[in-house]
């Protein structure tokens, strides 16, 4: 993260470049993919060799992932019920997909894609297609009885059955930007930041005691980065654990 000549440049650690080449005039295989991939292996890797010996003292990676299949699973079964174990393993997978691509931005010289509205856009899509789909094979057509609450007043159903659906058709934008614009908004603070401890540091003699409070502020960001990263993988999931429930019961 350096300064552009005396300039901020903030935005450019969101650009995409190619990895694998470029196909025609679109970008190929990004370093956003790559970083999926990883996230992707990082994932399988953290369950298949943290669980692979089951100790019952365990150790570390095993604790983690114990940990996590707990936590995920207890808020499974506490947002939709019961029935709503059988949606485990789609809630655990997009929670560790999110956390691991917020917290492997965080490293030097790496990609954070859940920084693109594309990506959680598309993640958000998925889950906004899944609870429909659920929600149509429980309760066929009794699902659209979900814009218009039982015992409100007919007379009102121009104008309840229109903002039902419009909120039910903003989930995933709601969804999508909340990630997006957290991540954003982080990373964009970490670079400005960090431009500013370069710039004030070429002060000449007092330029490194200069520098030290926007150093100072940049170690607290990544301190807050690192919760926001755990945050906003938890909110993602605990309103998708909402939307299901609502998708299963109706309500």
């Amino acid at each position: 993260m350096a300064a552009e000549g005396k300039t901020i440049d903030a935005l450019s650690q969101f650009e995409l470049t190619p990895v694998l080449g470029i196909v025609g005039n679109s970008v190929g295989f990004s370093q956003s993919t790559a970083h999926m991939l990883l996230a992707v292996g990082l994932i399988t890797a953290l369950m298949m060799y943290g669980m692979a010996h089951r100790a019952v003292v365990p150790g570390r990676l095993q604790a983690l992932a114990e940990s996590a299949y707990e936590f995920v699973h207890n808020l499974v079964t506490e947002q939709v019920g019961d029935e709503g174990r059988r949606f485990f393993p789609f809630v655990f997978s997009l929670f560790m997909f999110i956390l691991f691509g917020n917290l492997l931005g965080l490293f030097p010289y790496a990609f954070t894609f859940t920084s693109h509205i594309a990506v959680t856009f598309g993640l958000a899509a998925i889950v906004f297609v899944l609870i429909t789909v659920v929600a149509l094979a429980i309760h066929g057509r009794k699902f659209f009885g979900y814009f218009f609450p039982e015992g409100a007043p007919v007379w009102l159903a121009p104008i309840i059955v229109p903002v039902e659906i419009v909120s039910y058709l903003s989930r995933p934008v709601s969804l999508s930007i909340r990630l997006f614009a957290n991540m954003v908004a982080g990373h964009v603070m970490l670079k400005v930041f960090a431009t500013f401890v370069i710039l004030l540091g070429g002060l000449g003699v007092v330029g490194p005691f200069v520098a030290v409070l926007p150093l100072a502020l940049n170690i607290a960001l990544v301190g807050f980065e690192l919760l926001v990263a755990f945050l906003q993988a938890y909110v993602f999931a605990i309103l998708t654990c909402i939307y299901l429930h609502d998708a299963v019961h109706l309500h």
